[in-house]
């Protein structure tokens, strides 16, 4: 960052906390959206659907299936995972190894072709499970490296930071689709390097991060080391964070729409606007820019107005999205619904995570943030299911799936109007009972 900023920068984080340190945190934000980008929301998905699956009628619905199972295990092992990290003061051992587990069932993935089924939902569910642990134990450092005041810019940075990332993934896969493609080689057969280059750029991204981020959390005494009598207490005091509880539930709501998105953007694009392959990546290469810039300026919104009223917005942004995906005819519409679409993605997961991070216990914030991510990959669960399962049941009408994805984000502003900010800042600075 240029030296005239340098003073609002180190303004915006805690006492020691170096500027390299926040750099190489938000580079795991650059590593691991590749893996979204390309497996679960551009290429992966549409190949998985019409090559592995060899387009059979049942074949969305396997896709969301299986990201479903890979939810359930963060769901179940999400909360104990992150209530260890936080006794043992281990959340970076811990990101290290399922950074490791992700990329090379990430890079496992070149070997799933036509019919190969079983080992493309096998190695799908072991890399989601993995990203999504490591999605929670990373987002637990946000309260360590920057101040309360300034936990919305700084998770944006990190979130744009990560849309770049996505950007890098993409067009290098889809600079290999096309070279491949002028070889004379098939799309379909080209698709499955895509694997590797993600990978690659995954695993050169978080050494950044294993490099500079340290651990500051400090071991909980031996009586304390037990993830669950740490789940127990935590569960005992849950009516001290009901502000932290209701934005659980606001976020469970909103991420199951935006999981939706994310997870079936290409199927929609492909199946209702009949997007080739390389016209599919164009439109999430564009929609990585706006998802970048609505993270970044967002985030400085969001500490200028206050987190609740910039999460607001950013719900109606979606459902202005949904309204414009259901009526497109053409592709100028689409185009418009999907830039949409980046700047309410961008934001509202910023905000969310700042948001969660402003309500939580700074030494108790790995676990926190594991509750967090049991609330967003349930989300995860119903959003795609629901759309996956509509769309079967009504002979593949996308179009009245997408209508019902927005119904979760009304649902979600409903939520969001019971959560008080102060009240729910105020829990997370007193001590414990």
């Amino acid at each position: 960052m240029a030296d005239a900023n340098a003073p609002l920068l180190t303004s915006a984080l805690n006492p020691g906390v170096a500027r390299r340190e926040v750099f190489a945190w938000s580079m795991y934000d650059f590593a691991n959206s590749g893996y979204t980008t390309v497996v679960l929301t551009a290429v992966f998905n549409a190949y998985f659907v019409s090559v592995i699956a060899q387009g059979a009628a049942w074949a969305t619905f396997a896709w969301t299936a299986t990201l479903a199972v890979s939810y359930l295990g963060v769901m179940l092992l999400g909360p104990i995972i992150g209530a260890y990290a936080d006794a043992n003061a281990c959340k970076k051992r811990l990101l290290v190894l399922t950074t490791i587990g992700c990329v090379a069932a990430t890079a496992g993935l070149y070997f799933a072709h036509a019919g190969n089924i079983a080992l493309a939902v096998v190695l799908v569910i072991i890399s989601n499970f993995c990203y999504a642990i490591g999605e929670n134990l990373t987002a637990a450092f946000l309260p360590e490296l920057a101040r309360p005041e300034a936990l919305g810019k700084v998770s944006g940075w990190g979130w744009s930071l990560g849309y770049v990332g996505g950007l890098v993934a993409l067009g290098l896969c889809l600079w290999w689709i096309t070279h491949a493609e002028k070889q004379g080689i098939a799309t379909s057969a080209a698709v499955p390097a895509t694997n590797l280059i993600t990978a690659a750029i995954y695993l050169a991204g978080a050494l950044i991060t294993f490099t500079w981020l340290k651990e500051r959390a400090v071991p909980a005494p031996p009586s304390e080391h037990s993830a669950w009598v740490r789940l127990r207490h935590t569960a005992a005091e849950l009516g001290r964070y009901r502000d932290l509880m209701a934005m659980f539930v606001c976020g469970s709501l909103y991420q199951a729409g935006v999981a939706t998105i994310i997870t079936l953007a290409a199927i929609y694009a492909q199946e209702v606007m009949g997007f080739k392959t390389k016209e599919t990546l164009m439109l999430v290469l564009v929609v990585n820019v706006t998802a970048c810039i609505g993270a970044f300026g967002f985030g400085y919104l969001q500490d200028a107005i206050g987190k609740k009223r910039a999460l607001m917005l950013t719900l109606l942004v979606w459902l202005a999205m949904v309204g414009f995906a259901w009526f497109a005819t053409t592709p100028g519409l689409f185009w418009v619904a999907a830039n949409l679409a980046g700047i309410a993605m961008g934001s509202s997961q910023s905000a969310g995570r700042a948001m969660v991070a402003y309500f939580s216990p700074v030494e108790r914030s790995a676990e926190f943030f594991g509750l967090w991510g049991v609330a967003t990959r349930f989300a995860a669960i119903c959003g795609p299911l629901t759309y996956g399962a509509v769309s079967w049941a009504s002979g593949g009408n996308h179009r009245l799936a997408m209508l019902i994805t927005g119904t979760f984000f009304i649902a979600a502003i409903v939520a969001l109007t019971r959560v008080n900010e102060a009240r729910g800042r105020e829990a997370a600075l007193s001590p414990s009972a």
